[in-house]
């Protein structure tokens, strides 16, 4: 399995975010997916791994505390019709809230990963 990991491409009030993702078709790869990006000490410290999958047109997610993130991840996942894949939104908190901003830069990393593909 190849994860894929776009670091450092969003920054705003001391919050970071990168985006990552890679092929997956069962809940047992999206785990190995998420496992191997924690692996990184930097990732594994930040404040939200954010993401959804979908697996033989069924859609996962998990908003790792950042609540509403993951359905605008499966939304997008969706819309571009990418089918047995995951996408992993990554934030650093960075101490001031972002309000409805952080659903835009959510947005925002899984275009620039879209676009990378």
């Amino acid at each position: 399995m190849a994860l894929t990991v776009h670091d450092k491409i969003i920054s705003d009030r001391g919050s970071r975010y990168a985006v990552s993702g890679g092929p997956a078709s069962t809940p047992d790869e999206v785990r190995a997916l998420l496992t191997e990006l924690r692996r990184n000490k930097r990732f594994a410290k930040a404040t939200h791994n954010t993401w959804a999958a979908v697996l033989g047109g069924e859609g996962y997610k998990d908003d790792d505390g950042e609540s509403g993130a993951s359905q605008i991840i499966l939304q997008m996942i969706e819309r571009a019709g990418l089918q047995d894949h995951i996408i992993i939104v990554t934030r650093w908190y960075g101490g001031k809230h972002l309000g409805g901003d952080r659903f835009r830069h959510v947005v925002d990393a899984v275009r620039h990963y879209l676009a990378a593909l």
